[in-house]
């Protein structure tokens, strides 16, 4: 038995599971991991340092990868995606903000065009946008995302994409939650959350230590981080990280916070540097229960996947595609 979609062919992919493009967490090193377990696996670009891209793409060796975009940072320094595009990743992912012109340059190079929507609107724009498949992210996702939750959202965006692949992201990170996200319509999911850990991730040892530990019962939606990282986000998309101190001190004292931001910012600097983790933030989202050990990536995607694959052949009337 095995689990086939259009996102399979799509991709030239074993099986439809994407890498979220987690920033400063998805490297070469997992990407390619990922890729050879038969999934896709993503870089993520991040806020954009040449430098470190050239580091992971090197890192990844060979594997067949896909890159990922915050599209407003993009905006700022478009010369990455050229960048990029040279090493003819498979796709490229964008997410949070107007793609403009980069669907077109990406479209031409040859590398498929994959976006991150939060809401209907978003997903209509990717349709327009010419997107060749739609993540359609719930807001249980790890990192920045929007207000709406996985499982409604998905059969909605799934209802106007047509024959567009829709992937589902938010919250999944075993296999129970891809059978989940299938039977909805996905034709596959996006994982960050359930790879942050993994042996290859970015992840600082002690970031996957508290992770480890962790409870989706305490992660929270805020800003707090990025202000004190100084990142200037759109007000559209927050940041679900684990609660801390910090966290807890400052969540409802933003303008405060923003006040007094380049003294805060040092000592987020210094903390994060320092693995302070009660003050520095770990970025996971829901599906933080089921991380509970550290392995390799690989044993992860297979054992979602099998998983996924036995809940499927129990459900009625569902018909295994050929091997």
């Amino acid at each position: 038995m095995a689990i086939r979609t259009k996102l399979n062919d799509l991709l030239g992919i074993e099986h439809p599971v994407l890498l979220a493009p987690m920033a400063g967490v998805s490297g070469g090193a997992l990407a390619a991991a990922v890729t050879q377990a038969g999934g896709l696996g993503q870089i993520g670009g991040g806020y954009g340092d040449a430098d470190w891209l050239g580091r992971e793409f090197a890192a990844a060796g060979n594997a067949r990868l896909g890159v990922g975009f915050i599209t407003w940072k993009l905006a700022q320094q478009p010369h990455l995606l050229d960048m990029v595009l040279e090493r003819q990743p498979v796709a490229v992912f964008l997410s949070f903000g107007d793609a403009g012109s980069f669907a077109e340059t990406i479209r031409r190079s040859g590398s498929k065009l994959i976006m991150q929507v939060q809401t209907l609107e978003q997903a209509r724009a990717a349709i327009d946008a010419g997107a060749d498949a739609i993540v359609a992210q719930g807001t249980e996702a790890g990192g920045h995302g929007g207000s709406r939750a996985t499982l409604p959202l998905v059969p909605a965006v799934v209802d106007i994409a047509g024959e567009l692949p829709v992937i589902a992201a938010g919250g999944i990170a075993d296999g129970r939650g891809m059978a989940a996200a299938l039977m909805l319509g996905a034709a596959g999911v996006l994982c960050g959350t359930a790879f942050f850990a993994s042996d290859e991730a970015l992840s600082p040892e002690g970031a996957k230590a508290v992770a480890t530990a962790a409870s989706g019962d305490h992660t929270l939606r805020s800003s707090v981080c990025d202000v004190a990282r100084g990142l200037d986000w759109p007000g559209a998309w927050n940041l679900r990280t684990l609660r801390n101190h910090f966290s807890d001190r400052w969540a409802g004292e933003v303008e405060s916070l923003k006040a007094d931001a380049a003294a805060q910012r040092d000592i987020y600097a210094s903390a994060a540097a320092k693995g302070d983790f009660d003050t520095a933030a770990v970025i996971v989202g829901e599906g933080v229960d089921l991380v509970t050990r550290r392995e390799p990536a690989a044993a992860i995607l297979t054992r979602m996947v099998t998983e996924a694959e036995a809940l499927l052949k129990a459900a009625p009337g569902y018909v295994a595609a050929p091997a």
